[in-house]
């Protein structure tokens, strides 16, 4: 048996690798491990060994035991550590397969591991790409557990490397069909992948799948995304091997690295699927501009509708398309905002289907749409909104901008507010930051805002430098909210901290080097000044180079080094002091050169040579003014006089400049009291004119009141006169009801006519008392008693024509009223009835005042008591 062992560990790695015996080759990837951890580069021949022979590996990652499966994987790895792309392009087809299907569903925890850094490796070496599209049709396997470790491994490698790395739609795309799966493992690994996606993509993510999950899977994922949603940008974990390189190179370079980095990290990540390009202009209704020219809104709106279902698809092809972005504009204006809405639906999808094509459009849509930001109606502002966003991304900030600033100024505050939120939408969707022409035109746009009476206009104004602030830094916007208050200042810090821009300004690095490699060139000369002068006399024409350069030594005026402003300083005065002066003989630099550095500058414009090396070192570079006195030039010998009058002058010069610096700071910080003042000033005017404006409506308010008042109190004091009036009136009616309704000469009147009309004859009944009790009464009186007999009766009913008795008339004076009724045998009234109508006539004293409304009644009583006589007597003959 130790022989057949010592026979196994001579034989070849590959012999090994397909042994039968699983030990033999457990043993053989060990061996293979050391091998590949020991090789120097892809190039050994154990390396290109099993790089020419990549079919092996497949029985590695997939050995049927799982110790020795474990060691092939650990093998596999080594190999690709070494092998680099060639070795990870020729096996990656034959094992990653094998790996999703053995590897990564094991139960050794050991085995899952390295099947996954296997996996990492392979998009590490070369390119992530291959690795998806060899992993997804695992996620169709029909075993539940592979499709779980499968979604496992892809949120590992998207976790590592993220998605601006590896491409997330292929898989974005097959999630539908994975939260349609039947296992409810398989379910819940999606959503951890879901949420890894939801980590490095937002919202961004959704249109690709959001609409094919069912509306429990959308909620459940809500509330994981609730969870995540705070938490900070991830970062790239692992690297490329490009990548490495890539960030190697720029840490060796001055100046980069970090810069370069960051860019990358902050990449943006291209979710836009892929479409076919759509014609539609052949698809355009043919009645369509006919139909937009009716003059009924519901024509015009039902071929925008027929446009919209034409549009709408994701990507359009070029074409004329002039003549309808007209017929959108002209819809702007439409009087009925049903029309104005889909006309902007219309806008938002042409915009989207061209993108980039859309452009040469904006002109023509842009302002018509803006203008009409004055409807009110949150429905037409969303509408307009969402088709201007598209308009912005179809072409660029730098486009939209001066439109946008202009309509900032609109005189109504609708459109100003509306446009304002557009513009911060537009700040926040771009992509590049905004150049610094541009940032200060946004920037005095909005500081006008924030002097707005309107809090939501200020709060708009605030919302835009906020957002402004967080693309360009506090360096670039510094110098914008100098002039600001505390107050606003706060306000413009909030939304500054809550704003999501995708931009961020970066300082470009190559703008940087050039200031610090003109300054040494400007240097050279000086430290190199006695080799020039050694070899000066070799030029023939040096003058014309003072001429030429006056304002080089310009240049390094930006520097702030001391060093650097001395030395301009020296050269200035020694320029004004001698002009062009001579450079000094090969000996004069020597000895100029044994001081210290700052007498090595000072020194170098002392002249003592004629006309050679004008135009060599720091002598023939004056700043700027001509060589007026040559006559200066004897005074070169003595280096400590010529220093002395270029430390005065250059003490002078500092002062001077310290002086104006003073001032301009003085300037400039009243300039920012005075900036401050105005805006206090103004917000106090804004405020004073909305009180006096409010004082305005409440005195008016209560001068209408006051109106409404003497009204209703006129109106009261009518009411309450004609209810007086009314009073009177019914007063004097009751009281002439009352009297009109008094006993005596009521019920005489009453009795007689009943009897009149009730009894004909007026006879009584056998007892002598008839219906008509009054008349009866009193007739009874008169008469005398009545015989039982019934002689009364019959004496009662004897005509009228010998009657005697008559009424008499009523006496004014006295109102007493006297009657007298006579029969057959005549008689007088007794003394009873006589004072009952004494006491009726007293009575009836009371109403003196209705005398003639008494007579009226008695005469009429007089008329029907005749009638009545006269009735009787024509039915019957006179009694003898």
């Amino acid at each position: 048996m130790a022989d057949a062992e010592e026979d196994f560990s001579k034989l070849p790695l590959p012999d090994r690798f397909v042994h039968k015996n699983w030990k033999v080759r457990k043993e053989g990837y060990e061996a293979a491990t050391k091998e590949f951890d020991l090789a120097a580069s892809e190039s050994d021949a154990v390396v290109r060994q099993f790089i020419n022979d990549a079919s092996i590996w497949k029985g590695v990652v997939g050995d049927s035991n799982v110790a020795a499966q474990q060691e092939g994987l650990k093998a596999l790895c080594s190999f690709l550590q070494i092998s680099g792309a060639s070795g990870c392009q020729r096996t990656r087809q034959i094992t990653i397969s094998t790996i999703a299907e053995k590897g990564l569903p094991s139960t050794r925890p050991a085995v899952k591991q390295n099947a996954l850094e296997a996996l990492m490796l392979y998009i590490e070496t070369d390119k992530p790409e291959p690795v998806i599209e060899e992993l997804l049709p695992t996620l169709s396997h029909k075993v539940p557990k592979t499709i779980v470790a499968t979604l496992d491994a892809l949120t590992q490698i998207y976790h590592a490397y993220g998605c601006k790395t590896v491409e997330p739609k292929p898989v974005l795309k097959l999630l539908p069909k994975v939260y349609g799966h039947a296992d409810k493992n398989v379910r819940a690994k999606a959503q951890e992948l879901t949420v890894e996606f939801y980590r490095w993509l937002k919202e961004a993510m959704k249109p690709l799948f959001w609409g094919d999950l069912k509306p429990v899977q959308q909620q459940d994922l809500d509330k994981l995304f609730e969870k995540v949603k705070d938490e900070p940008p991830p970062k790239q974990e692992r690297l490329l091997r490009s990548q490495q390189a890539a960030k190697e190179a720029a840490a060796a370079a001055p100046g980069g690295g970090e810069d370069d980095a960051e860019e990358e990290e902050e990449a943006a990540i291209d979710l836009e699927p892929e479409f076919e390009a759509v014609d539609v202009v052949a698809k355009i209704p043919k009645d369509y501009n006919e139909r937009m020219a009716s003059s009924k809104w519901k024509d015009r709106k039902e071929a925008l509708e027929e446009l919209h279902k034409v549009l709408d698809v994701p990507r359009i092809a070029e074409g004329p398309f002039d003549e309808l972005v007209r017929s959108f504009a002209k819809s702007m204006k439409d009087a009925n905002i049903m029309v104005v809405i889909t006309a902007a639906n219309c806008t938002e999808l042409l915009a989207k289907g061209l993108k980039k094509s859309f452009s040469k459009y904006r002109s023509t849509i842009m302002a018509p749409m803006m203008e009409r930001l004055k409807e009110k109606k949150q429905t037409v502002a969303d509408a307009l909104g969402n088709a201007l966003d598209a308009v912005m991304l179809s072409s660029s900030l730098s486009e939209c901008l001066e439109e946008t600033v202009e309509f900032l100024k609109h005189k109504n505050p609708q459109v100003k507010l509306e446009s304002t939120r557009f513009l911060v939408r537009s700040l926040k969707a771009i992509r590049e930051a905004p150049s610094q022409p541009e940032v200060k035109t946004i920037a005095e746009a909005a500081t006008k805002l924030l002097t707005e009476s309107q809090a939501v206009q200020r709060d708009a104004g605030a919302e835009v430098l906020g957002t402004l602030w967080k693309i360009m830094g506090d360096r670039m916007m510094n110098a914008h909210l100098d002039g600001l208050d505390d107050i606003r200042k706060a306000k413009i810090k909030e939304f500054h901290d809550a704003a999501e821009v995708k931009a961020k300004y970066k300082p470009k690095a190559a703008a940087p080097p050039p200031k610090p490699a003109a300054a040494p060139a400007g240097k050279k000369p000086v430290g190199k000044r006695p080799v020039a002068k050694k070899a000066a006399p070799a030029a023939a024409a040096p003058p014309p180079v003072p001429v030429e350069e006056p304002t080089a030594p310009l240049a390094p005026k930006p520097t702030s080094r001391p060093g650097a402003s001395k030395l301009k300083s020296g050269l200035a005065g020694a320029s004004r002091l001698g002009g062009l002066k001579k450079p000094a003989v090969a000996a004069s630099p020597r000895k100029v050169v044994s001081p210290p550095p700052e007498e090595e500058e000072e020194v170098v414009p002392p002249p003592t040579q004629p006309k050679f090396g004008a135009g060599r070192g720091l002598t023939g570079r004056p700043l700027g003014k001509p060589q007026p006195e040559p006559a200066a030039v004897p005074i070169a010998p003595a280096p400590s006089g010529i220093s002395l009058v270029e430390r005065a002058e250059l003490e002078e010069l500092r002062a001077e400049v310290e002086r104006l610096r003073r001032q301009n700071e003085d300037l400039r910080s009243d300039r920012t009291k005075l900036t401050s003042q105005v805006h206090e000033l103004q917000n106090q005017n804004a405020q004073l004119i909305e009180d006096h404006t409010r004082d305005v409506l409440s005195i008016k308010a209560k001068e209408t009141q006051l109106v409404r008042a003497r009204s209703d109190y006129e109106a009261a004091e009518q009411t309450v006169q004609n209810q007086r009036r009314e009073v009177d009136r019914l007063k004097r009616e009751l009281s002439r009801q009352v009297r009109a309704t008094s006993p005596p000469p009521t019920d005489l009147s009453d009795q007689i006519y009943t009897d009149t009309n009730g009894n004909g004859a007026g006879r009584f009944g056998d007892s002598g008392y008839g219906s008509q009790g009054l008349y009866a009464r009193r007739d009874r009186v008169v008469s005398g008693p009545t015989s039982p007999s019934g002689e009364g009766k019959e004496n009662f009913d004897r005509p009228s024509s010998n009657l005697s008795g008559k009424l008499s008339p009523i006496r004014a004076d006295t109102g007493t009223r006297t009657s007298s009724l006579s029969s057959r045998g005549g008689g007088r009234m007794s003394p009873a009835d006589a004072t009952t109508s004494r006491i009726g006539g007293v009575q009836a004293s009371a109403g003196a005042e209705s005398w003639k409304r008494a007579a009226e009644v008695t005469q009429n009583l007089k008329q029907r008591i005749e009638m009545m006589k006269a009735k009787q007597g024509i039915g019957r003959p006179p009694q003898q």
